[in-house]
């Protein structure tokens, strides 16, 4: 019997179902998570439940203050970005020793309403997603020169999100003071060992946004989205540990991965956006 083979509409039919399925969010089981009258987070409402047991972290006051239908105050009681982040740092470690977070980063991440806002505080990255905080992060698609492929990479199995998951070729978190093109040329060193005079020359594509649940609680995260031509006889190695490995493939056989759930959501939606504007979602080659 002939195997089967699914025409590339389907595949993009599998994949945008499954990061449909990856993707779901009910606003009504969450809070408007403001600081200084502005949204700075989407919070669930068990972890709101979560926070208002918690008691004794210094200089905290009350954690939450209902503001409106629908919207709570984050430290209303602290006045300025220097007490939020003391007592935000405070209440990073009690979620963590409680079991809340899923690992530490000794990584801050920007308390923010807007990519282009001044920070209202800054907090460990591990608690972002707990709080449902706005994040950002700078995703690249690794496009092989002259050629219909792409590098892409597995998550290490260590990584406390999404582990041995498959992502773009180089995927980070943007650390609070820092900015998208920063982001990215600091990720392509560490995690495929790409110069950063050929980082640099990395094409902007605009941005993705995601808001959805997750088990650590709500990613609501804007994704600058970027890809760079590479030398056809360039190999990524990692240099951090971060990645498990690499792999040069095809737009099929990607289009295969993402459709098997077997890439992230956000790397997957980097990925097609990719795919799409290079017109590479037809099928490159026949079966026989």
């Amino acid at each position: 019997m002939a195997d089967i083979v699914s025409e590339p509409s389907d595949l993009i039919t599998r994949v945008t179902a499954g990061v449909a399925a990856r993707s779901p969010f009910d606003p009504s089981a969450h809070l408007r998570l403001m600081v200084e009258g502005r949204q700075v987070g989407w919070l669930s409402r068990r972890h709101a439940d979560v926070l208002n047991s918690m008691t004794g972290i210094p200089g905290a006051g009350s954690l939450l203050v209902p503001v409106g239908e629908g919207a709570m105050t984050l430290l209303p009681g602290c006045p300025d970005f220097d007490t939020r982040s003391a007592t935000l740092a405070n209440l990073a470690r009690q979620l963590a020793d409680a079991g809340h977070l899923r690992g530490w980063r000794n990584e801050l991440f920007a308390v923010t309403p807007a990519p282009d806002a001044p920070a209202l505080a800054v907090i460990e990255r591990a608690a972002a997603r707990f709080l449902g905080l706005l994040t950002f992060a700078s995703h690249m698609n690794g496009i092989i020169d002259g050629e219909r492929a792409l590098w892409i990479s597995r998550r290490s199995p260590a990584k406390s999100v999404d582990p041995g998951m498959w992502d773009n070729l180089v995927a980070g978190g943007m650390p609070a003071g820092s900015d998208p093109l920063e982001t990215l040329i600091r990720e392509c060193d560490e995690e495929s060992g790409i110069p950063p005079a050929l980082a640099a020359r990395a094409e902007a594509h605009g941005v993705i946004d995601v808001l959805r649940e997750i088990p650590e609680g709500v990613q609501w995260e804007r994704v600058y989205v970027y890809d760079l031509s590479l030398p056809p006889d360039f190999v990524p190695h990692n240099r951090d540990g971060e990645v498990a490995e690499h792999r040069r493939i095809d737009p099929s056989a990607l289009l295969a991965i993402m459709a098997d759930r077997a890439m992230t959501v956000d790397a997957t939606l980097v990925t097609l956006d990719a795919l799409r504007r290079r017109g590479w979602t037809a099928a490159s080659t026949q079966p026989s």
